[in-house]
């Protein structure tokens, strides 16, 4: 689904600390560009509180955010929690390192400060599904359990020089080591704590379902597509979009289908 992405009300323009740090131009040529555009207030947070309270001042203006993906994550976060994700489309202008705007190109949003807040003015809004865990946190774009790595500590005691060198005779340093782990989908279990899990990923799907891959010891991998997903076993730490949570011994994820609204290029 898609419409004229024209703001109603102007624009509330989020310009994250880091973006401003790390390339001020890419910063000041999109403000320009939307200013010239439309009404755009912009604000020049100094922390993420402010952040926070900036967003929950928006009124009736398009929240852009000028940043990483990290940013957006952020953004779209607060704006779930307040329950303002359904008063209007998020907009992002991707200010930021190379590797921490890849959730921001999977979503398709230009990589030019100049396209990115063209867009914002004359785009389409497409609506887009979300992740949202049991403590209210979202995942936009991926959601990943991968392998531990065994690394062995620096040489100490001997007790524990004889514990490592079993666990080198074990497991090699650097070889992936499984977590033990349930998996269910929908209530079906894919996965129990007797096969060590050595990655786990689940991503919005384009029929409203979460698609949901599991590779474990001792069989192939593990496909499956549903509503909700539920991790529990021992301490797991899970990579969402551009941050790492945890550790958590259970967490579940529920699909919202077009639970947001991202403007796009037309």
């Amino acid at each position: 689904m898609s419409h004229a992405g024209a703001p109603v009300g102007g624009l509330l323009v989020l310009v994250d600390p880091v973006a401003r740090r790390l390339d001020g131009e890419s910063v000041r040529i999109a403000k320009d560009v939307l200013s010239a555009g439309a009404a755009a207030k912009i604000c020049l947070p100094d922390s993420q509180e402010e952040f926070a309270r900036a967003l929950a001042r928006r009124g009736h203006r398009q929240p852009v955010i000028v940043g990483d993906d990290r940013a957006l994550v952020r953004a779209v976060g607060l704006l779930h929690r307040e329950r303002g994700l359904g008063d209007g489309a998020v907009s992002l202008i991707p200010v930021g390192q190379v590797g921490s705007l890849g959730l921001a190109r999977a979503l398709g949003v230009p990589m030019s400060a100049v396209a990115a807040a063209r867009s914002v003015l004359d785009g389409s809004v497409r609506t887009r599904d979300l992740l949202v865990d049991d403590s209210d946190g979202v995942v936009l774009g991926d959601l990943r359990i991968p392998p531990l790595r065994a690394v062995p500590r620096p040489s100490g005691p001997s007790v524990w020089s004889a514990y490592r060198s079993l666990v080198r005779t074990l497991v090699p340093s650097g070889a992936p080591v499984g977590h033990l782990l349930r998996v269910e989908a929908d209530g079906q279990v894919l996965v129990d704590v007797d096969r060590p899990v050595h990655d786990l990923r689940v991503v919005p799907g384009p029929d409203g379902l979460a698609e949901v891959s599991v590779r474990a010891a001792g069989g192939p991998g593990i496909r499956a597509r549903a509503v909700t997903v539920t991790v529990s076993g021992s301490d797991f730490r899970y990579r969402a979009d551009a941050a790492v949570t945890g550790p958590v011994r259970r967490r579940t994820w529920t699909l919202r289908p077009a639970a947001w609204s991202l403007t796009l290029p037309r």
